[in-house]
């Protein structure tokens, strides 16, 4: 579930504990430096069983973190774009309000250093 707020989507927690995960991080890095990747691909980069990847790229799947497509025999998988795209919308956001907020405890001490300059004279 994700909330809307002031036009910008806020990514409900199942993508967070998607991306909490090291192993999934890797999948999705993985995915982004080479495109398309079968599942077989994503699995020889693993020391872990093949069952255990899978159970990895069944959380990315449920967060929409990625895609499948079935090809055959085979399970390509994708980033989608989409998903990531609203996760950096979102983070571009939240650091744009973080930087009002220290745009405005800067000129808040900018005041106050101005005020001892003047009560020393």
């Amino acid at each position: 579930m994700s909330l809307q707020r002031e036009g910008s989507q806020i990514p409900g927690q199942q993508l967070f504990d998607a991306l909490a995960d090291p192993t999934r991080r890797t999948i999705i890095e993985l995915l982004a430096a080479n495109g398309r990747m079968s599942a077989t691909d994503i699995y020889d980069n693993f020391s872990m069983s093949n069952p255990a990847v899978s159970q990895h790229l069944k959380v990315l799947r449920e967060a929409e973190l990625v895609r499948i497509e079935k090809s055959a025999q085979k399970h390509i998988y994708s980033l989608n774009p989409d998903k990531m795209h609203n996760l950096e919308g979102w983070i571009k956001h939240t650091t744009q309000l973080w930087d009002q907020r220290f745009d405005r405890l800067d000129n808040l001490l900018a005041a106050e250093k101005g005020k001892r300059h003047l009560t020393r004279r």
